[in-house]
C-alpha cells in the first residue's frame, strides 16, 4: 500500500508541474506548429491514416504523435494547450515508469533520486511542456531497452521480448526509422560488450523483431497497400539527407550535442563527472542496466553528432541514461559509497552561475536594447528586437536569486549532500517554472508574435497566405487553412503563381526584412505593414 502511495505521490506532483498552463504562448514556429498543423489537418480532412502538411502527403515523420495531439484536439478544442498535453501527460508517465525502473533495477532510495534529478533538469522537464515528438518518441523507446533488460534478468521473458518489440513497434510510428536505426547501433554494441548471447536466446530477438514489424506494419502496410512504396522511399530518403546535409539551416559543429548536454541537462550531466574506476558494489542486474545506459548515451550523442542536422532535441534521448547514471551517483553519495568530487562542486558552481547569468541578462537585453541595436548587423535579429516588450530591472532578480541559490545548494551539499542537492532541485524545478511562464511568452513575443498575430486577423477568411524567403508552418495553423481547391496552388510553382499568376482570391505575404527589398521592387505587391522584423505584402 505505502508503495502505491508514492506513485499517486509522484503522478499528482508530476501533474502539477507539467499539466498547468499549456497553452500559454503561442507554438513556436517551426517543430511545435508543424505537429500540431498536422492533426488540425486531419481533424479538418477525416483523413486520419495519411499525414498532411498543407493538405498534402507529408512524409517526413509517421503519425502516432499526431494521433495523440488529435484526440487532445478533440478533449480540448484546436488550441496550444491541446498540442502541448500528450507531452505532459507523456511527462507524468516519464516520472512513473523512471520510479518503477529505479527501483526494480537498484532499490527505492535510487528509484527516488532519478525522479527528482529528471523533473528538475532543465531540457526534460521543459521539453513536456512542449508540443514536439521527442518525449514521446523517448518514452518508447525507453521502455523496449528497460524491457529488454527484463529479459535476461525477469522471470516472464518472452513477455518483456513482446513488450520490448511493442514499443519499438511504437516509437517508429512515432518518429520513423531512426528508432530501429539506434536500437541496432546500440544492439549491437552490447553484445560486443557482453561478449554474445549470454541471458538471451536467439527467440527473444526474433520475438522483438516480429512485435516491432506487426505494430510498423499496422500503418505502414496500409500506406503501402494504398499508395505503393512511395512513402517508404520517402522516408528513406529524408532520412538519408538529415545525415548528409544541413536541413534547414540547421547546422553546427560535431560537438554541438555535447555542449547542449552538459548545459541543457544541468545539473544532472554534471554528476557524470563524479565517475571514476574505483569500483563499487553492485549487483549483476544494476551493472548490466548501467552497460546498457552507458551505450545507450554514447551511440545516440555520437550518431546525431556524426549527422550533419543539428538540432537541440535531437539529442534528447540522452535524456533517460544520462539521468540514471547521474541519480546512481546520487545514490553512492548519499550512501557514503563515494566522495562528492571537487570538479562535480566546481562545475555546478560555474555552469550554474553562467545559466543564472544569462536569466539575469534577459531583462536587461530588453531594457538596453537601442544601444544593442547599432552593434547587430543581421536585419532580422535588428526588426524582431524592436517588438514592445515590457522590462524592468526587478526582473533579472530571477538570475540574481538563482545563483545565490545555486552557491547555497552547494555549500549545503559539501557538509550534507542529501540536504544540499534536495534544496539544489526544488531551486531548478521553482526557476524551471519562472522561466516557462515569465521568460519563454516575452521572448516569443520578440521572435514571431508580430507574424502570427498577422496570422491570426485572417482566420476563417477565404484568402491565400503564403511566407516568402523563409520557411513556416504558422500560417497554416493561425489562419485555420482550410483546403483550396486551386490546382495552381498544389503545383510546384505555386509561390510563383502566387505572386504573379491570376488569382482567385486576395493573396497577402509574409516576409522578413532580409528579403524585403527583393520584394518591395515586384509592382503588383503593396506593403500593408511592418513589424518586428517582418513585412506584410497583399497582392494589388
Amino acid at each position: 500500500m505505502q508503495g502505491n502511495i508514492r506513485y499517486i505521490v509522484i503522478a499528482i506532483v508530476a501533474g502539477v508541474l507539467f499539466l498547468p498552463l499549456l497553452g500559454h504562448v503561442h507554438l513556436f514556429d517551426w517543430d511545435e506548429i508543424n505537429f500540431a498543423e498536422c492533426a488540425r489537418e486531419m481533424i479538418v480532412s477525416k483523413d486520419y491514416l495519411r499525414v498532411q502538411i498543407d493538405y498534402m502527403p507529408f512524409w517526413e515523420k509517421p503519425p502516432l504523435f499526431i494521433w495523440m495531439q488529435v484526440l487532445s484536439m478533440k478533449l480540448f478544442g484546436i488550441n496550444e494547450y491541446a498540442a502541448r498535453f500528450p507531452n505532459a501527460v507523456i511527462g507524468v508517465a516519464t516520472l512513473l515508469t523512471i520510479y518503477y525502473a529505479g527501483k526494480r533495477i537498484v532499490n527505492q532510495k535510487m528509484a527516488t533520486w532519478w525522479v527528482l534529478l529528471y523533473a528538475a533538469t532543465w531540457l526534460p522537464h521543459f521539453y513536456f511542456k512542449s508540443g514536439i515528438i521527442d518525449p514521446s518518441f523517448n518514452f518508447f523507446i525507453f521502455i523496449a531497452f528497460f524491457q529488454f533488460h527484463l529479459i535476461k534478468y525477469g522471470e516472464k521473458k518472452m513477455l518483456h521480448a513482446v513488450l520490448s518489440g511493442l514499443f519499438l513497434g511504437l516509437a517508429v510510428l512515432t518518429k520513423g526509422p531512426v528508432a530501429l536505426l539506434v536500437s541496432a547501433l546500440s544492439l549491437m554494441v552490447y553484445l560486443v560488450v557482453n561478449r554474445g548471447f549470454k541471458g538471451y536466446a536467439i527467440k527473444h530477438f526474433l520475438i522483438i523483431l516480429l512485435f516491432a514489424v506487426l505494430v510498423t506494419v499496422s500503418w505502414f502496410g496500409i500506406e503501402i497497400l494504398n499508395d505503393g512504396v512511395g512513402l517508404v522511399k520517402d522516408f528513406i530518403a529524408y532520412q538519408i539527407r538529415l545525415f548528409r546535409t544541413e536541413d534547414a539551416d540547421h547546422g553546427g559543429p560535431f560537438f554541438y550535442h555535447f555542449i547542449i548536454l552538459l548545459f541543457g541537462c544541468f545539473p544532472a550531466s554534471v554528476f557524470l563527472f563524479q565517475y571514476s574506476k574505483k569500483r563499487v558494489t553492485d549487483t549483476d542486474q544494476s551493472k548490466d542496466f548501467k552497460k546498457l545506459m552507458w551505450i545507450m548515451f554514447w551511440v545516440v550523442l555520437i550518431l546525431f553528432s556524426i549527422v550533419k542536422t543539428k538540432i537541440v532535441h535531437y539529442s534528447s534521448l540522452c535524456y533517460f541514461p544520462l539521468t540514471y547514471l547521474a541519480a546512481v551517483q546520487l545514490y553512492r553519495i548519499g550512501n557514503d559509497q563515494v566522495k562528492l568530487k571537487g570538479i562535480v562542486t566546481s562545475s555546478l558552481l560555474v555552469i550554474g552561475s553562467l545559466l543564472a547569468i544569462i536569466i539575469s541578462a534577459l531583462p536587461l537585453v530588453g531594457i538596453y536594447k537601442n544601444k544593442l541595436i547599432p552593434l547587430i548587423e543581421d536585419k532580422n535579429a535588428v526588426g524582431n528586437l524592436q517588438a514592445n516588450v515590457s522590462w524592468t530591472w526587478m526582473e533579472c532578480l530571477w538570475g540574481v536569486l538563482y545563483l545565490i541559490g545555486i552557491w547555497v545548494a552547494v555549500y549545503i551539499m559539501k557538509r550534507n549532500f542529501k540536504r544540499g542537492i534536495i534544496t539544489l532541485c526544488v531551486l531548478q524545478l521553482v526557476i524551471i517554472q519562472i522561466t516557462v511562464l515569465h521568460f519563454t511568452p516575452k521572448v516569443e513575443a520578440y521572435s514571431q508574435r508580430a507574424s502570427i498575430d498577422f496570422f491570426e486577423s485572417l482566420k476563417g477568411k477565404d484568402v491565400y497566405v503564403h511566407t516568402l524567403g523563409y520557411k513556416s508552418y504558422a500560417h497554416l495553423f493561425y489562419t485555420e487553412k482550410q483546403p483550396y481547391s486551386s490546382a495552381e496552388y498544389y503545383s510546384k510553382d505555386s509561390e510563383k503563381w502566387l505572386l504573379t499568376g491570376k488569382v482567385d482570391k486576395p493573396t497577402y505575404f509574409v516576409a522578413k526584412l532580409t528579403v524585403y527589398n527583393e520584394y518591395k521592387a515586384m509592382p503588383q505587391l503593396q506593403v500593408i505593414g511592418e513589424k518586428n522584423g517582418f513585412v506584410f505584402f497583399k497582392r494589388k
